[in-house]
Order: C-alpha cells, then sequence, then structure tokens
C-alpha cells in the first residue's frame, strides 16, 4: 500500500497546522512526548498503521455503522490513537470523526485509502460509538 500522500512534506504540514490548534493543549504535550523519540521511519510506520484503520473501515462500509464489528473498528481506532498520539477521549474521537468527514484533505486521503465514502461512514461509526 502506498502512503505517499503522507509523505515528509505533508507530515510537516499538518504538525505546523495542529501546533496552532491544539499546541496548548495536554494532549498536544502529549503527542509531541511520544514523537520527539522516534526516527522518521517509526513516524511513518505509526502513519502508515493508522491509515491501515481506514483500509479496514473501508472493507466495513457494508455493514450498519451500529454492527459489532464496526463499533469494535471505532474502538481500536481510539486505541491506536490513544496508544501513539495522546489520549482520546469519546469527546476528541467525536470532533476526529467531524474532522475525518468535513471535506477537504482529511476527507480525501481516507476515501483514498478506504474507498469512497469511508470518511463520511467513519464518521457516523464514530458518532454513534461516542453517544454511548
Amino acid at each position: 500500500m502506498d502512503f505517499t500522500a503522507f509523505d515528509t512534506k505533508k507530515i510537516d504540514e499538518y504538525s505546523k497546522r495542529a501546533k496552532e490548534q491544539w499546541g496548548g493543549t495536554s494532549e498536544y504535550q502529549e503527542y509531541e512526548e511520544k514523537f520527539k523519540n522516534m526516527t522518521d521511519v517509526q513516524q511513518k510506520d505509526v502513519i502508515s498503521s493508522f491509515m491501515l484503520i481506514f483500509v479496514e473501515f473501508g472493507k466495513l462500509k457494508e455493514q450498519e455503522a451500529t454492527s459489532d464489528i464496526v463499533q469494535l473498528q471505532v474502538k481500536k481506532l481510539q486505541d491506536f490513537i490513544s496508544e501513539h498520539y495522546y489520549h482520546c477521549s469519546k469527546e476528541i474521537l467525536s470532533g476526529l470523526g467531524k474532522m475525518y468527514a468535513g471535506g477537504g484533505e482529511f476527507t480525501e486521503n481516507i476515501d483514498h485509502y478506504g474507498g469512497e465514502g469511508t470518511a463520511e461512514f467513519t464518521a457516523k461509526a464514530i458518532d454513534i460509538y461516542c453517544q454511548k
């Protein structure tokens, strides 16, 4: 699987935007702490593994967003973010879901790897998960 959409230039751009928006939060501080000791290769591996979660969401699009298997995938996403980036509360996860389906690069990248409609499906599944 080719993850060139997340080349170093894009990662740097996303990092700059994230720092501008969330740099003062404890979650951002946690993210910086986790990533500062990783090599570029390790960081790219984390990002590739993250995108594979959306590939899996794409394979589940024919399921109901409320199904156990889809909801377990949302839990897997939340756990991955908490392990590799920062503590991902339901509030944060809900915001991420909205961002994933909000159009622009995030939606395009998720749909690129999971197939058209994956970002919207993931957002819907996240919304259901977060309401529980």
